[in-house]
């Protein structure tokens, strides 16, 4: 569906591309790429998994045989980089079902059973300050498939409007961030999804929200601990959410330590050592976090959207191109240090794909981009960080999606998936028919 220009209302310059694009045909080339690379994932996709496992492990094993002799770049470095890619690469793309055909342990690898159901599944999956089940709902529900939409959870320039509003110089903000970046997993993320969760069991129960209480309002461990939330108290978080973490992973987990110090004569020095290297690696991995993350859909040329979608419409598709951002791609080291998080746009238009798809899909997405003359934005992930701070801060602000193109493209979706529902009709009658004649 080409939108007549004669119809089109003014729009920036930035926005000229919208009155040429052909909507029809670019939801056609999507579809029919998602269709492929699912048909296409095997037992390849199953050998890189496990080779990403194998390195994330063994950045784990050397910081779990230095972290205690010492305080030192090398066990911060190896235990904040396993946190970060068994959260980013391993957690992330299980919990989405990224393997839950072609993988042959169903047992383990399917977003139904991945780290999910106590905190011993916790610990041997995926432990970290987010509950799995909260981040489930959250991430893979709530973001997804409300992306750049007010109900997004993880909408940079709603949940930072209090700092982008502050009336002080811009380079006072900044130094704020340091605090922020260093910090943001278990101050805002943690508790934010858990209260997503909740959420999520207060709607299925019909529960009225209470006056006053803005569910798109983000949660954090400020707001917690000065005006609290209907949705669950301090006590709670803590006891369910960040407190087996914080308890089991700074403070239990090195107590071998204390034994292998008296033996070696050295006393408490190599428990005291490893808990200094993992709370250090800690500020490391909420940095890395928030470079390679934070920054997938936030910069002065991404979009946000009024309304909501259908998941895997040509609406869907064309916002998960323009409200995401890919890094640089291309080896494997270079996409194990990004999380493969830099294959954001594949990603979101594909959730439940591998990290080898998303791999293999990256040029063929470019490519077909360029073809319906759709922006691609493809940037290094530092620079994409200084844009993403400029939304924080409010020295810049996100793209509005044209409301008029908006509206008619969820128009032309709705009038698509009942062609679709058509043609389904068609063949079932089709085929009851030739059933009668035979």
């Amino acid at each position: 569906m080409c939108v007549p220009q004669e119809s089109a209302p003014k729009l920036a310059q930035t926005d000229q591309w919208v009155k040429s694009f052909d909507f029809d045909a670019f939801t056609a080339d999507m579809k029919k790429l998602g269709d492929e690379l699912e048909k296409n994932q095997g037992d390849a996709d199953v050998r890189h998994l496990n080779k990403m496992i194998m390195w994330s492990n063994m950045c784990g094993l050397v910081g779990l045989l230095t972290m205690g002799f010492g305080v030192s770049i090398i066990p911060v470095v190896a235990l904040s980089t396993f946190t970060f890619t068994r959260w980013t690469m391993i957690a992330h793309h299980t919990c989405h079902g990224g393997y839950d055909k072609c993988h042959p342990n169903k047992s383990r690898w399917n977003r139904f059973k991945f780290a999910v159901g106590g905190t011993w599944k916790r610990m041997c999956d995926w432990f970290d300050w987010m509950m799995p089940e909260a981040w489930n709902v959250e991430h893979n529900n709530r973001h997804h498939y409300c992306l750049s939409e007010i109900e997004d959870p993880d909408l940079v320039e709603n949940n930072l409007v209090d700092l982008r509003n502050l009336p002080v110089p811009v380079f006072i903000k900044w130094l704020a961030l340091p605090l922020l970046v260093t910090t943001w997993k278990w101050f805002y993320y943690a508790p934010n999804t858990y209260k997503e969760l909740k959420l999520a069991k207060w709607r299925k129960q019909g529960k009225k929200i209470p006056d006053g209480v803005v569910p798109s309002d983000a949660v954090t461990v400020r707001s917690l601990i000065f005006g609290g939330t209907p949705f669950y108290s301090f006590t709670e978080f803590f006891s369910v959410v960040i407190g087996p973490y914080l308890l089991i992973h700074f403070f239990l987990f090195p107590m071998p330590l204390l034994a292998i110090g008296e033996y070696m004569g050295t006393g408490h020095d190599m428990y005291i050592s490893a808990v200094k290297n993992l709370f250090l690696a800690e500020l490391l991995t909420n940095f890395h976090g928030f470079v390679a993350i934070v920054t997938n859909h936030a910069g002065d040329d991404m979009y946000r959207f009024r309304e909501g979608c259908r998941p895997y419409s040509g609406s869907f598709y064309l916002r998960q191109v323009l409200a995401s951002v890919d890094f640089w791609t291309g080896s494997d080291f270079n996409d194990f240090m990004h999380g493969y998080l830099n294959y954001q746009i594949e990603h979101h238009m594909w959730p439940s794909l591998s990290m080898l798809s998303y791999k293999r899909s990256q040029p063929l997405v470019k490519a077909l981009c360029k073809k319906h003359g759709v922006p691609y934005v493809q940037e290094n992930v530092f620079w994409r960080t200084k844009k993403t701070i400029d939304i924080m801060t409010g020295s810049a602000s996100m793209r509005w999606f044209p409301e008029e193109y908006e509206k008619k493209f969820l128009a032309r979706d709705a009038v698509l998936e009942l062609e679709k529902k058509n043609r389904k009709s068609t063949l079932l009658s089709d085929k009851a028919m030739e059933a009668v004649q035979e």
